[in-house]
């Protein structure tokens, strides 16, 4: 089974999934793999792997140091075109349709596209789309791009559905890793209602309540990572995971 069967397995039968983002820079290999096994304990469904600088060598490592820890699914998710590898299941190949940035709407993909041909990787097309939080974001900074403004929901909508009707496959509505303001319900809830592809949702989750808050309004995927960097315990999240897994079944 594909890893983007797996999502929509998950959206059909659990209502919502819980995704944690592991930034290679945050920690060595090894204890990037001991957040993983607190992941998978915790019921995780999913890893995501990748950052924004990459200000550390080795990301092959990284991604082979947290695959061989747990058994979850590992997906990339990548900053630029060089963060790939063969120990991964997957790789979100992501296209910035919020922005005007040719390099990062084509450029970095077609850079990227032989090497994951290379790679054997299951390839998810993913529109990824920024959404203005109070502060920029390293996101923001580092694509050259302005983010859709978090009170214009009917602009966001409009930028998922031409995602849609070009033929990708995910939704990524992204406030960026630490934002201050996550994105806001209402723009969810537009964008789900314009859209039928799964619809994932990141960036400045800070607590389980918010989490819920982002699935009541038609998230089928919440991303944490910032908020597990450091010193997060099984316990932290659990309940966020359990917050997202009990809204998901009240959908």
């Amino acid at each position: 089974m594909t890893v983007y069967q797996k999502l929509l397995d998950i959206r059909e039968s659990e209502g919502a999934g819980f995704l944690v983002l592991i930034d290679p820079d945050s920690a060595p290999p090894d204890e990037l793999a001991e957040r993983a096994v607190q992941c998978q304990r915790a019921g995780t469904d999913f890893l995501l792997v990748g950052g924004s600088l990459m200000l550390r060598d080795g990301f092959s490592e990284a991604v082979s140091a947290v695959k061989k820890a747990c058994s979850l699914p590992i997906v990339i998710f990548p900053g630029n075109p060089g963060q790939l590898s063969a120990d991964a299941d997957a790789l979100l190949f992501l296209s910035l349709i919020s922005g005007r940035n040719a390099q990062h709407l084509i450029g970095d993909q077609v850079i990227a596209a032989p090497a994951v041909k290379k790679l054997g990787l299951e390839v998810i097309p993913t529109g990824y789309m920024l959404i203005s939080s109070s502060t920029p974001t390293a996101a923001e900074f580092m694509s050259d791009t302005q983010p859709l403004p978090r009170d214009k929901p009917g602009l966001a909508a409009a930028h998922a559905l031409a995602g849609q009707y070009l033929g990708l496959k995910l939704i990524y509505l992204e406030a960026g890793s630490g934002a201050r303001e996550s994105v806001p319900e209402d723009l969810i809830a537009e964008v789900r209602g314009w859209v039928d592809l799964p619809l994932i949702v990141g960036g400045g989750i800070r607590s389980p309540e918010e989490a819920a808050a982002k699935v009541r309004a038609g998230a089928d995927f919440i991303v944490v990572g910032t908020a597990f960097e450091g010193n997060a315990s099984n316990d932290q999240i659990r309940e966020f995971c359990r917050a997202v897994k009990e809204e998901g079944k009240r959908k």
